[in-house]
């Protein structure tokens, strides 16, 4: 059975870890994007882990937020310099209450609207 002789592209083969692809034009399209279109937006890093790779975490003052790739810790720095952002690194500061608020937030919405629609 060839199953078990395929093995998964590594990071020597495809630039990235495995089932991961690098940062890209789109991720820092969207990442700009959401800078400019909301207000006090804060960056956070999170280190890159087995699976994927360096992310920054963006956070508007309301606790929205969006993560996407970039290319390393230098480049989330890069970034957030370029749009004079503050940046910090999640695993020293952890992450802001402001967007646990803002999740728990969401879970009410969506558990409310699942209500409204289930027949009595």
């Amino acid at each position: 059975m060839a199953w078990f002789r395929r093995r998964k592209k590594g990071r020597a083969d495809t630039g990235g870890s495995p089932g991961d692809r690098p940062a890209n034009e789109l991720d820092a399209q969207h990442l700009t994007e959401f800078v400019q279109t909301r207000q006090g937006v804060e960056a956070f890093i999170e280190p890159r882990t087995a699976v994927t790779e360096t992310t920054v975490l963006l956070i508007a003052h309301d606790g929205e937020w969006t993560r996407r790739r970039v290319t390393g810790p230098e480049g989330a720095r890069r970034f957030a310099h370029k749009l004079a952002i503050p940046i910090y690194d999640v695993a020293l500061v952890g992450y802001p209450q402001r967007m646990r608020d803002y999740n728990e937030r969401r879970k009410r919405a969506a558990r409310e609207q699942q209500t409204q629609r289930e027949p009595n």
